[in-house]
């Protein structure tokens, strides 16, 4: 079994949660973080954390500091998601660059900013299921958290 781990954002631009409202072919919208997989020439999670930033957003973050984790299972991989809350510095959308921008098959990736509180979560189909239950509890938290 291959072991997938990643380092993704719950980035906040004043009291809004930055999302990507992913459009992928074949299949519903869904919300997702921003962020992604850990690669070998990443010095750290962090490093990763704010490489995905760069590449996705075109973004920098403040300070980060970890506030859950939780693993994901099918047949073949199992995904590990760390989750790190921190605030937006800049964000320059006309930067973003990697392989998800160059394929098309793999759908669109807009920048949605969603009030970060339970009730403006609550209507998004946010992905991992188990972020949109943690984000139920803790929205209202999330602000006090960051370092």
């Amino acid at each position: 079994m291959r072991v997938r781990r990643a380092a993704r954002a719950l980035l906040l631009d004043g009291d809004a949660l930055v999302l990507l409202r992913r459009t992928v072919p074949g299949r519903s919208v869904y919300w997702t973080t921003p962020g992604g997989e850990i690669e070998p020439t990443d010095a750290s999670w962090e490093a990763a954390l704010r490489r995905e930033l760069d590449e996705e957003l075109g973004a920098t973050a403040g300070p980060v500091r970890q506030v859950f984790a939780c693993g994901e299972q099918s047949p073949d991989l199992y995904r590990l998601n760390t989750f790190y809350v921190c605030r937006l510095v800049t964000m320059d959308l006309s930067r973003r660059h990697g392989p998800e921008f160059d394929d098309p098959a793999k759908g669109r990736y807009d920048v949605d900013l969603v009030p970060c509180t339970p009730a403006g979560l609550e209507p998004l189909d946010l992905v991992p299921e188990m972020l949109a239950a943690y984000l139920r509890d803790h929205a209202g938290d999330l602000p006090g958290l960051v370092p």
